[in-house]
């Protein structure tokens, strides 16, 4: 038992709208919306000695250091209300803003979120006076994969009241490079299905956010760095159907055939939903492609156009002119409609190509069609062909595709005791990386490529904090997807040479559900054993945490569960919040790591 706690603790060690201050400096706004719908961008680096905003709207563009303010300034747009990436170029090297909470979940890439509301009216994802769903992050052990998987499930509002409805599911999928996170966080499916409700423009449903890139779990990676992209028969798919799917339907009140169930998604991620949509077509009745395609060879699928179009009460595709994919789109729509396939095609011209903000703008049109046999009949009855080919329409090419994925480095990388973390600067003088094991930063050593590299040892199974400071500007590794989402800065973490997927590591266990309140600024855990009497702990936040980072950093879903699982400790809930309550509570700020307060849980669900 003393080594299983060892082992444990390791493993443990291991949605606001405002934008807060980087500790130890002065708090400023980084983004002000002004009234002519121009953003002003500020930036606080002594340091540097050039910098950049990059923003989708607007593109890359310098900024000018204010003499009195010490602030890099720059006033782009006029732009449209929505919302928008971005991040500062700061000497060449890419910086999230230190100042803004909400960010980007991705693989590779690093980007702050700037919100430009309406003037009159509202937008479809506002976040409203309405009654709102319930996000859940769920585990589930996935056959297919090895070990435990991770999704997001949606709870139309009434799911909680009226505990003897059941509802059909669409299964949602981000993009390439996108977490599971991507649909909630910046496309903000919840708020635009709460908003539609409240306005009875769409069917109550469950909608399941899966993770698209499954193989990036695995031990080993996909080639060059490039994310899977097979579909069908792939780990993705495999997963999907078999595991993810079953779960679901075991774990929800869900209607289980054809005629409730939706597949769909963005980029990567609607090829996919097409995919296995189009390969499953006794499982889903209505298809949703935002900004894709798929492959022209399904068999009994494309050659057999009556029965297939029998089968199918929605088959939706949208894309702008300006995306990148939409040569490829606008020839798949073409294929359809010459083998006779019914399908709808959206266009627009206005929303920056290949982004989110199409995507959310394609989720308020399709949401209202779902499981509406009526409006989806109306909608398809009404579509028209293919824009005609004009022959200088961008295609996605394996080209494109070697400039949108160079090659990347491994960052971390674990040998059976050590962990090597790399970051790619050339042009940098100096490197060091600091994490919270010490308080003494290593200094990195550059190789002839420009890479720079140090190696902790004996880390290899421990969960920390970590980021690299290039010549006095902190940034966090942009070859790991893991960011710890604390307020200001936002530092990597190290998940061990186990990873994140293997943290749940005693087999097909029962998993606890967690949810975050982001107004409210506190989250909770349920194992689902644990009955309304079931013993509470109450983990309280550190002065720059979030409602997120006792689960994400401390992970105290996983340590918890696999108490429970080993008998050691009793079903339980978990809440995190800003104050202490009755019972057992632990303080963030009493430890100075995260590994000595995942030490502390573990002890306190030992002693339930």
């Amino acid at each position: 038992m003393k080594k299983m706690m060892h082992t444990i603790a390791a493993i443990g060690m291991g949605i606001s709208l405002t934008c807060c201050t980087q500790p130890g400096t002065e708090k400023y706004e980084s983004t002000i919306v002004n009234p002519d719908g121009t953003v002003t961008f500020q930036y606080k680096n002594d340091h540097a000695k050039e910098v950049f905003v990059d923003v989708q709207f607007a593109g890359k563009n310098p900024m000018h250091r204010d003499s009195l303010t010490g602030l890099w300034t720059a006033t782009l747009g006029p732009a449209a209300p929505d919302m928008y990436p971005y991040s500062f170029q700061v000497d060449g090297i890419g910086v999230m803003d230190p100042m803004c909470e909400q960010y980007f979940p991705n693989e590779g890439f690093k980007n702050s979120l700037l919100e430009i509301p309406a003037k009159e009216g509202a937008l479809p994802h506002d976040i409203r006076q309405v009654p709102h769903g319930r996000m859940e992050y769920v585990h589930y052990y996935s056959e297919s994969l090895g070990g435990t998987n991770t999704a997001l499930v949606y709870l139309p509002p009434s799911y909680q009241t009226d505990t003897d409805k059941k509802y059909p599911v669409f299964y949602l999928i981000s993009g390439t490079t996108d977490t599971e996170e991507v649909y909630y966080k910046v496309g903000r499916v919840n708020y635009i299905l709460d908003n539609l409700l409240a306005e009875g423009k769409a069917k109550e449903m469950i909608v399941v956010l899966p993770y698209g890139n499954p193989n990036k779990l695995l031990p080993v990676a996909p080639r060059f760095g490039m994310p899977a992209m097979g579909f069908g028969g792939d780990v993705f798919s495999n997963d999907l159907i078999n595991d993810l799917m079953p779960y679901v339907e075991s774990n929800y009140r869900t209607i289980n055939d054809r005629e409730s169930r939706a597949i769909g998604g963005f980029s990567r991620g609607g090829n996919q939903g097409l995919s296995n949509g189009l390969n499953n077509l006794d499982k889903f009745a209505y298809l949703c492609s935002y900004s894709s395609f798929t492959g022209t060879f399904i068999p009994n699928v494309y050659d057999n156009a009556k029965e297939t179009n029998s089968l199918i009460r929605l088959f939706w595709s949208g894309v702008g002119t300006d995306d990148f994919l939409f040569g490829n789109s606008r020839d798949y729509t073409e294929f359809l409609d010459q083998k006779g396939i019914r399908n709808v095609k959206v266009y627009t011209h206005d929303k920056f190509g290949h982004t989110w903000m199409n995507a959310k703008y394609f989720l308020s049109l399709t949401l209202p069609l779902l499981f509406n046999p009526e409006a989806s009949e109306a909608t398809m009855s009404q579509a028209t062909p293919t824009l005609p080919k004009k022959g200088d329409e961008p295609q996605f090419t394996p080209g494109v595709m070697a400039r949108m994925f160079p090659r990347s480095i491994t960052s971390p990388e674990f040998s059976e005791t050590d962990v090597t973390f790399r970051i790619r600067v050339p042009q940098a003088k100096t490197v060091t990386l600091e994490y919270e094991l010490s308080d003494k930063a290593l200094t990195m050593e550059r190789d002839s490529d420009g890479v720079w590299s140090a190696t902790i040892p004996n880390a290899a199974d421990i969960v920390f904090e970590y980021n690299f400071n290039i010549d006095g500007t902190r940034v966090c590794d942009a070859s790991n997807m893991y960011l710890s989402p604390c307020k200001g800065f936002k530092p990597s973490i190290s998940y061990g040479k186990q990873g994140k997927f293997y943290m749940y590591n005693s087999g097909n266990i029962k998993h606890g559900i967690v949810c975050y309140d982001y107004a409210a600024d506190k989250a909770e855990y349920r194992h689902p054993d644990a009955d309304e009497n079931a013993p509470v702990i109450t983990l309280v936040m550190g002065k720059n945490h979030t409602a997120e980072s006792w689960f994400k950093v401390g992970n105290a879903a996983a340590i918890a569960d696999i108490l429970v699982a080993k008998g050691w400790a009793k079903p339980c809930r978990i809440q995190v919040a800003n104050q202490p309550a009755e019972g057992t509570s632990i303080k963030a700020d009493n430890y100075q790591t995260w590994p000595e307060r995942a030490e502390a849980l573990e002890k306190a669900l030992l002693n339930l």
